[in-house]
């Protein structure tokens, strides 16, 4: 038998204990071994639920129990998570988490102790939620070396680039109807400020490079300044907009960056809708491979977080290796990153055309109708400084998205 504790009984705790209870005989002979839900640690009680009878509210009646194998940490945010994660994996405790936050932040050090100590600490719903994309990187691909990952890696700004493509509303609106539907939290700043797509691309980075990807050196833009016109440019195109968390190999150096992007239909991420997720990976000798599915839930990123405790009770005091150096990556300057841009312009496309074209080069032209006090031009691919330096001459540029190269 494999004895478990799960700090927090919110969305994802509760959702562990329910796929566990759900699929317990499946997961018991996946395990080789009964797994056996010893503690739920959560600093309310729960009248009338039957996680009532194992309910703990002390981290030490935990942490003092020789009989917890693993931990399951699905409490969210760095402390007390950071402090509880370490204190179980220095009291000889395999850890699985789903805590994007704390392993961007604190995943070297983390994966590190529990490599010195032959016991795991797993996080394979932090970056994916119910995706499995940790372990692929991580067993699977281990043939290859990783060049680039381009994902959509959050379902709230998917959703709402979706709905306002589907119903043309602006982006305040479709944030609220997100909300009522509990696919955006109160605060949204983490989703649609693409803070959370950040963090995974870090993580998902440091992965496929072997080496420690800081969150805090990638370049980030959110979804906010998206309004209805850009949509309808992009319904004109038959193109669509995501936003898009990339990490990629230009040479000898690495960049990464999160940001809203156009793409057309030759795009793998193109269908994906609504608050599905998608991760494209490109590897030297598998070439081109995606993992599609939920990204988030609470069912969906339970069933992640029970397969690393599955893993961890099939691993026992035996570590399984990951590819996570302490050794920084130092990212390329976004500056010198090359792209393509969809430029709106303020001013008319047959008067003001000639000036756009000596200042931006040769360009792609759009105009809507019912937007006669501008037009659009997509460019050809130019470097990020190139291009903040001629919009900057331009001086009518009304807003840029970058579009698919």
């Amino acid at each position: 038998m494999v004895n478990i504790a799960v700090l927090g009984y919110g969305t994802v705790g509760s959702g562990v204990v329910e796929v566990i209870n759900t699929n317990h005989a499946s997961i018991n002979k996946k395990a080789g071994t009964e797994i056996n839900i010893k503690y739920v640690l959560d600093l309310r009680d729960f009248p009338g639920d039957p996680v009532q009878k194992v309910l703990v509210h002390d981290f030490d009646t935990i942490i003092n129990d020789p009989e917890v194998d693993v931990v399951v940490e699905v409490m969210g945010g760095i402390e007390p998570a950071y402090t509880f994660t370490k204190r179980a994996l220095e009291a000889g405790k395999s850890v699985c988490t789903s805590n994007k936050a704390l392993v961007a932040e604190h995943g070297t050090e983390l994966v590190q102790m529990a490599q010195d100590r032959e016991i795991n600490y797993l996080f394979e719903a932090s970056c994916g939620g119910g995706i499995p994309i940790i372990r692929p990187l991580n067993s699977s691909l281990t043939a290859d070396e990783i060049d680039e990952i381009t994902g959509i890696l959050n379902g709230t700004t998917n959703y709402i680039l979706s709905k306002m493509a589907t119903d043309g509303s602006d982006f305040a609106e479709v944030l609220k109807d997100a909300q009522d539907k509990g696919y955006a939290e109160r605060n949204p700043e983490a989703d649609v400020e693409g803070y959370d797509a950040c963090r995974k691309i870090a993580i998902l980075s440091s992965l496929a490079y072997g080496r420690h990807v800081n969150y805090e050196d990638i370049y980030t833009e959110g979804i906010t300044k998206i309004d209805a016109t850009d949509i309808k440019y992009a319904k004109h195109l038959d193109n669509s907009i995501k936003l898009l968390a990339t990490s990629k190999k230009v040479g000898d150096g690495f960049y990464a960056m999160v940001s809203p992007v156009m793409i057309n239909q030759n795009s793998p991420l193109y269908s994906v809708n609504n608050v599905f997720n998608a991760i494209f990976v490109h590897g030297n000798v598998l070439g081109d491979a995606m993992f599609y599915g939920s990204g988030a839930g609470k069912l969906p990123t339970a069933s992640a977080v029970v397969a690393d405790v599955v893993d961890c009770a099939k691993h026992l005091h035996r570590n399984i290796f990951m590819n996570w150096s302490s050794k920084t990556l130092n990212l390329m300057s976004v500056d010198s990153v090359e792209n393509r841009f969809f430029v709106r312009i303020k001013g008319s496309l047959t008067r003001d055309m000639e000036q756009v074209e000596q200042v931006l080069g040769h360009v792609e032209t759009v105009s809507l109708p019912d937007a006669p006090e501008e037009f659009a031009v997509i460019t050809d691919k130019m470097t990020e400084a190139d291009f903040k330096a001629k919009a900057e001459k331009l001086g009518t540029v009304i807003s840029r998205i970058r579009a698919w190269v």
